[in-house]
């Protein structure tokens, strides 16, 4: 098999554009093959072993399995990070928020709090870039937590990981010691995808991507951020900031709960795509 014969497999399940890509990622990685080495032939040269793993990477690439698993990585705001099937691969909305956060200055101490972190994309990222931050980051997955304390070595960032369910969050948890409020900043990017939502999904992510992750009830699609908006509440510092990564659909239904919920300076912010998909807000007392 060469990278013409894998390009066209693969746009029986995906469009041209995103085979070629798919094809190109493989070669270039897997077997690093620039496009170059590809033009001079060199994907025809291929070892017998080399010739027997692209096999078995096409097979699970034409089930449609995502190449980030395939390849067991993905890249996110400058850095890579291991993936499996059991954190999300990270997206390039979920850079966005990074970079709305780090955007913000912050370079002095502060308290950091990711919830649902998966792969640690989003907690590893804060780290890195706000390096004087102290960094927690909670995920119900025991396995995701692996996946994410292995990228945080990789990174040589520290970030503590904590095995925490956000819907019954310890009281401990709560508030430090000394009786202060815990954080400055809390980010999320929970389950938001409704199963209703499930018809207009892409099979690729949604037959190999942790459910666990995705999906919330139809009946109450603003579930963990009203948990977490919660625990805000609590363990915020006065001037503290909530950040989530949002469903566009339930934009107004989440301003208006954090609005009641007597936070302030509630902001939306599109991606790259045109889609409301972050939100923040203040935590303070006043009125």
């Amino acid at each position: 098999m060469n990278y013409n014969e894998l390009w066209r497999q693969l746009a029986q399940i995906y469009t041209e554009g995103e085979a070629k890509a798919i094809a190109r990622m493989t070669y270039e990685e897997r077997f690093k093959l620039t496009l170059s080495d590809i033009y001079l032939g060199k994907d025809t040269q291929l070892s017998a072993d080399d010739q027997t793993e692209l096999e078995e990477i096409a097979q699970r690439l034409l089930q449609g399995e995502p190449v980030q698993y395939v390849l067991g990585y993905a890249d996110f705001c400058g850095r890579t990070f291991l993936v499996n099937e059991h954190v999300l691969i990270p997206r390039p909305e979920t850079a966005e928020l990074c970079q709305w956060i780090t955007s913000q200055g912050g370079c002095h101490p502060m308290r950091l709090l990711d919830i649902g972190t998966g792969s640690g994309c989003i907690g590893i990222t804060l780290a890195a870039e706000l390096y004087e931050a102290e960094v927690t980051a909670w995920d119900i997955s025991a396995e995701a937590l692996e996946v994410a304390c292995e990228n945080a070595k990789r990174a040589n960032v520290h970030v503590s990981f904590e095995q925490v369910n956000v819907l019954n969050i310890p009281s401990p948890s709560l508030l430090e010691e000394n009786g202060e409020k815990a954080y400055d900043l809390i980010v999320s990017n929970p389950p938001y995808i409704c199963n209703k939502e499930r018809a207009t999904m892409e099979s690729n992510v949604l037959n190999h991507e942790p459910h666990l992750a995705l999906f919330v009830p139809d009946n109450d699609p603003l579930l963990f951020y009203r948990a977490i908006a919660q625990y805000g509440q609590k363990a915020l510092k006065e001037g503290g900031w909530l950040y989530f990564e949002i469903n566009p659909i339930y934009e107004e239904p989440l301003q208006h709960m954090l609005s009641k919920m007597s936070y302030h300076n509630i902001e939306t912010k599109k991606d790259q795509y045109g889609k409301q998909r972050m939100m923040r807000a203040l935590k303070t007392e006043k009125q």
